[in-house]
């Protein structure tokens, strides 16, 4: 956008930008006169939804941040929290929900790339990473392309940085067509006293720019993000950066040795809207003024403007302000990695930020209220209506179970990942315990003897959707329990929240609600939220995505030598559910797959119930008197045993001829709580007898045994039809998709 700095600001403009009118109004009071074509671009940048939450500031800030381990809570660039010994764990999620839907490769890639400079900006060392994936329908004809560009982009950066991807989701839903789901998390591990944070200090000290040069890719991409997609959606292509992670890899090794030196006061990484963001929000934090001289800013095309440079989202920059001491010693590692180190500004006393450019003052403006008094909204919103009560006999019994298990198993959305996490490099750095496939990827912490890391990332949002209050528990609950099925005890959360438009009052009640229950089961279960991502507007021609609140959890094992897993249970083992029967179908996937029922609420979440059963297991775990653990969510009990069956090729006699309510509820449905166990059969008396003094619901199941999954007379089904099943569907589709596509 090759427009000179001083032209007239018009209505069209301003709405290209991204700016209301009555926003507008707001710049001209703030400032006392027209803007600048530049600081018009600095304003959008720093006042669209993606950068200042403006929708959503009011009900994050309801959420529990605070408990004995938290370091670091929001605001930073990823939290931080405690796991003894000196150690922390840095992490966070992000979405790159708008770009890889524009550009499947390089929006995932980079979306890759930023959340791991997030938590290395912090000065910690990534060990981890998770990505959850939403997209269209199968037979929806986009749907092949983006699966494949974004697992691609996933793994092609990922891979290369050189960090493990430990877990994550992938789902199909028709509701995605038109507007894909990509959030990325990354943790990394530091020393409590060697984190580093945004904030400025000190007048007149340098500032400066790190890492890869700035070019045209990205401009305006934070405003991209903030708007719903229409028919020119691929104009916006130039909007999407592109990512080198053999220069982040450089870029992080440097960062960790400059960090080293003492020579780091402050160091932010340039996310959306680049260099603008990183030098307000370093500057704002500080209570100083920033001066920057565009003319010093390595640069990889001509003629850029300073417009250009300012909103340019180019990946692998940083910013810091440095000691100046150590000026030379700082410039000597970045050269030696072959990377950029330019000094291009300084602090000031006067809480302005001005930005040169050819001699010419560009922007000149408060910092302060770049940030602070970006508009806030409290945006109307209604509650959302709720499905009546439904009972067990509204939904009918399966003609034949054994067909029903079996589509449940190869359906798009229960079905083996395998073909996505086998292009992720899941082994590198030597630390991961478990392969994805399991309840949450375990990381051994390289610096201990025995600890380890868990992490688990979840939400259902047909729950969300049927009931956003029950759905926002629900997402934190599956995490945790998930993260206990392991042995972990789960430590706290990142939250990436996507919805649709936040100015459609039935969104925004969506929001509100599931923010609730969100706080409320984060409340419940010591599990609070220290970092996190809004990601709204999430629409295409004004089809809302379903509403999808992600929950990615941290979870401390002290021994991993306990680790309890999916597939290693014993021949001859007693199997034990813990948690009530099954009796809940509403808004399950027997009700949705196999009925093709959506009617019905979604399960309530009993956060006391949730607390007390996972307690109890993790206890079991952590006293080695558990042989494998699983827990049970989407499908039910069924589907629980299936895959633990195939994950330990071994088969399991199962009786429920004397459990409460109706078989097919028994078996499919996804009451909340529980989990399955499986324990040396001299040692199922005692660890129900300790159930029942702990006052925790259990039922005795049956015996691991033979090649087959056999319940009653209701289901007899082998391990190898349960495998080819649960095996078959992801390549088919990627490979031989047409005539599947065609037939689903």
């Amino acid at each position: 956008m090759h427009i000179p700095n001083h032209q007239p600001i018009t209505p069209e403009l301003i709405a290209a930008h991204g700016l209301k009118p009555d926003e507008y109004e707001r710049i001209l009071a703030l400032i006392g006169r027209e803007p600048s074509f530049t600081e018009l671009g600095i304003f959008s940048a720093m006042w669209n939804e993606h950068c200042s939450y403006k929708s959503s500031k009011k009900w994050l800030k309801t959420l529990p941040t605070k408990g004995p381990r938290v370091i670091q809570g929001p605001g930073e660039n990823a939290g931080v929290v405690d796991i003894d010994d000196g150690d922390v764990v840095v992490f966070k999620m992000e979405s790159h929900n708008h770009p890889s839907y524009i550009e499947p490769y390089q929006g995932a890639a980079t979306g890759v790339g930023g959340i791991l400079r997030d938590v290395f900006t912090m000065g910690a060392r990534p060990i981890a990473a998770m990505n959850a994936l939403r997209f269209g329908a199968p037979d929806h004809p986009k749907t092949k392309h983006l699966v494949s560009g974004v697992v691609s982009g996933v793994g092609g950066y990922g891979n290369s940085f050189g960090v493990p991807t430990v877990g994550g989701e992938v789902e199909f839903d028709a509701r995605y067509n038109g507007n894909i789901l990509v959030n990325a998390f990354a943790a990394g591990l530091a020393k409590a006293d060697g984190i580093f944070l945004s904030e400025a200090k000190g007048v007149g000290l340098p500032v400066v720019y790190l890492g890869a040069k700035t070019g045209r890719d990205g401009v305006g991409g934070a405003t991209m993000a903030s708007a719903e997609f229409d028919e020119t959606i691929e104009e916006k292509r130039p909007t999407v950066q592109v990512g080198d992670p053999f220069t982040e890899k450089c870029l992080l090794e440097a960062c960790l040795e400059l960090m080293a030196t003492g020579a780091v006061i402050a160091i932010q990484d340039m996310g959306a809207a680049g260099l603008t963001c990183s030098a307000v929000e370093m500057g704002a934090k500080g209570d100083l003024g920033i001066e920057l001289n565009l003319d010093q800013v390595p640069v990889r095309e001509e003629m850029m403007t300073a417009y250009e440079m300012m909103l340019s989202e180019s990946q692998e920059r940083m910013l810091m302000v440095l000691e100046p001491s150590k000026e030379e010693v700082a410039k000597a590692i970045f050269v030696k990695w072959g990377l950029d180190f330019a000094i291009v500004g300084k602090t000031t006393d006067d809480l302005r930020f001005r930005v040169l450019h050819q001699g010419e003052e560009v922007a000149n403006l408060p910092i302060k209220e770049l940030g602070d008094e970006a508009p806030e909204y409290d945006r109307p919103w209604k509650e959302p209506g709720k499905y009546p009560p439904m009972e067990a006999h509204q939904f009918p019994v399966p003609s034949d179970y054994n067909i029903a298990l079996l589509n449940l198993v190869g359906s798009p959305n229960q079905s083996s990942r395998r073909w996505v996490y086998e292009q992720y490099d899941t082994l590198i750095q030597g630390n991961s315990l478990q392969l994805p496939g399991g309840d949450a990827g375990v990381v051994r912490v390289d610096t201990h003897p025995t600890k380890a890391l868990a992490f688990s990332s979840d939400v259902t949002p047909r729950y969300v959707e049927a009931d956003p209050y029950e759905g926002g528990k629900q997402a934190v609950a599956e995490c945790w329990r998930n993260i206990t099925a392991t042995g972990a005890l789960p430590l706290a959360a990142t939250d990436n929240l996507n919805f649709g438009n936040p100015e459609k009052p039935e969104i925004m009640g969506q929001f509100v609600m599931a923010i609730k229950g969100i706080g409320e089961a984060c409340e419940a279960l010591e599990f609070p939220i220290v970092s996190g991502n809004v990601s709204l507007y999430n629409e295409t021609f004004g089809e809302a995505i379903l509403p999808t609140p992600t929950i990615a959890g941290v979870g401390l094992m002290s021994d991993w030598s306990k680790m309890a897993r999916i597939g290693s249970a014993n021949e001859g083992d007693e199997i034990i559910l813990i948690g009530l029967d099954g009796a809940h179908l509403g808004q399950s996937i027997y009700a949705r797959d196999i009925l093709g029922m959506r009617e019905g609420p979604a399960p309530e979440v009993d956060l006391f119930a949730e607390r007390r059963n996972g307690d109890f297991v993790r206890g079991l775990i952590q006293n080695d008197l558990v042989s494998s653990v699983h827990d049970i969510s989407s499908g039910g009990l069924a589907l629980a045993l299936a895959e633990m069956a195939i994950a330990s090729n071994k088969g399991a006699e199962i009786s429920l001829s004397d459990a409460n309510g109706l078989p097919h509820a028994n078996l499919f449905g996804e009451d909340q709580a529980r989990y399955v166990i499986t324990v040396a059969s001299d040692m199922a008396g005692f660890i129900c007898g300790n159930a029942e003094g702990a006052g925790v619901p259990f039922r005795r199941l049956g015996k691991v045994s033979g090649h087959a999954l056999v319940v009653d007379d209701l289901i007899s089904v082998t391990i190898e039809e349960l495998r080819n099943a649960h095996e078959s569907w992801f390549p088919q589709f990627m490979e031989g998709g047409e005539a599947l596509a065609a037939a689903e």
